[in-house]
């Protein structure tokens, strides 16, 4: 038997606080954290709720249709089970809201079964080491900082950057077999522009869309992240699915967290958010994984650093999770601001044996045309060597930082030593010989290349 609890202590913003009986030994009705509630307006209208705090004889709740209109006399049902969303194979090609119901005005799944959200991390014994690369066909990534499976990395950004094109571009082109995707606070463009690029690129119906948009309650916000990725982790580990999971923006949900800790009363912690944010973000990105004998979760997020500034508390407690991250600015992947901490368990290893020296050195050379155009702007007289570094930044930044291009690796990997070509002499490398016997173009290539190039322009 239910018992409803009908004394409300307060309202704040979403947050309901009321008051149960202390006594653990009342039996019916006593309420444990994370448990969902049913919260009866009158009228035959109900809203859910969920558990976010208890302190002896007061529980406070999430109301996940926000308080507005609720009166104080409103009556209270714990359900008690935890907030669980839809899993099956009917999932894919569908969109969920924050509360995991469908509205894409598709079938109705309320018979398929469902799935708690926000359990622990996968057990430590059950992880194997990342050893498999996720192409992407964006060269930035896949030559100068490979997408590991069970990878935790974020895309760092500012406002007014184009990080949504290209975390729908890299949902579309990484060779995953399901793509989960999170929205967290999108606008509806934003939302639509995700569905249409993912239904147009034929990829729909092999994604699953969880999508908050910012019109929506702010508590449905913090639901959608647990919901993808426990949905993500069923694929994984039930049906050995190599799965990528795709979130923008994570500083609208620590944004969020903030919200409603401040509706809390909790003592703020670094510019207002709470003390645990950290532990928070970690619960989530620690849900990466690859499985043994099993498939892999693998997630990639936007973190957008408010006023560009990284020590902004999200991007900064999100860089002591993530391995490595991704530094999207002005366009561009920046090459030294990027990183990946992985990479070196698929470079050389699962891909072609120049690609670690190739790597090396195109970002050497780029770092020494970064100085011949310092040296430039202040009019100092340039080497000949100088020049060759100019030719070389500017190929280097069309050819290859441009997030627009598309490239299988193999194909990058031989434009990178076309490139070298163009610009420098063999001796000039200083790279390993058996390498430039093999790869560096023959003299005949060379010219007809240059060729080419001068008739396109």
């Amino acid at each position: 038997m239910l018992v409803s609890h009908t004394r409300i202590v307060d309202i704040v913003g979403d947050i309901i606080r009321i008051k149960v009986s202390a006594d653990r030994n009342a039996g019916e009705g006593r309420p444990c954290l994370g448990d969902l509630a049913v919260i009866d307006t009158g009228g035959g209208a109900s809203s859910l709720a969920q558990v976010i705090s208890i302190d002896r004889e007061i529980v406070s709740l999430q109301v996940n249709s926000g308080t507005k209109g609720l009166a104080n006399n409103a009556s209270v049902r714990f359900l008690g089970e935890p907030a669980t969303v839809v899993y099956s194979s009917n999932v894919l090609g569908r969109v969920f809201n924050g509360a995991g119901r469908s509205i894409d005005q598709g079938p109705d799944l309320s018979s398929d079964p469902t799935i708690p959200i926000g359990g622990p991390s996968a057990n430590p014994m059950k992880r194997v080491l990342a050893s498999r690369m996720i192409r992407t066909d964006v060269p930035m990534i896949d030559i100068f900082n490979c997408l590991v499976e069970s990878q935790k990395i974020p895309i760092f950004s500012v406002s007014g950057e184009p990080y949504n094109p290209f975390l729908a571009r890299i949902g579309i082109q990484a060779d995953a077999d399901i793509v989960v995707f999170g929205g967290l606070g999108l606008i509806f463009d934003d939302y639509a522009f995700f569905r249409k690029q993912f239904e147009d690129a034929g990829v729909f119906p092999r994604t699953v869309m969880f999508i908050n948009q910012a019109s929506d309650p702010v508590v449905e916000r913090l639901q959608v992240p647990d919901m993808a990725l426990a949905v993500a982790e069923r694929f994984a580990v039930e049906e050995g699915k190599r799965v990528l999971v795709l979130l923008t923006d994570m500083t609208a949900f620590a944004d969020a967290m903030k919200e409603v800790s401040i509706a809390m009363e909790r003592v703020p912690a670094n510019r207002g958010y709470p003390g645990d944010l950290y532990s928070q973000l970690a619960r989530r990105y620690e849900k990466a994984c690859d499985f043994k004998g099993s498939g892999s979760v693998t997630i990639l997020s936007v973190t957008t650093m408010p006023g560009n500034d990284v020590t902004h508390p999200v991007p900064d407690n999100t860089g002591y999770i993530t391995e490595g991250q991704f530094y999207l600015h002005s366009g561009v992947l920046d090459p030294f601001g990027s990183l990946s901490r992985l990479k070196q368990h698929v470079i050389g290893k699962v891909t072609r044996e120049d690609h670690n020296q190739i790597m090396n050195t195109m970002i050497r050379f780029y770092s020494g045309a970064r100085d011949a155009e310092q040296k430039q702007s202040m009019a100092f007289e340039l080497s000949d060597y100088d020049r060759q570094l100019l030719k070389f930044g500017g190929l280097f930044r069309e050819r290859f930082m441009d997030i627009e291009v598309s490239q299988p690796l193999e194909k990058a990997l031989d434009l990178c030593w076309q490139t070298l070509a163009e610009c420098f002499e063999p001796e000039q490398l200083l790279m390993k010989q058996h390498l430039i016997d093999t790869y560096f173009p023959k003299p005949a290539a060379r010219s007809d290349t240059s060729q080419s190039d001068d008739k396109a322009a």
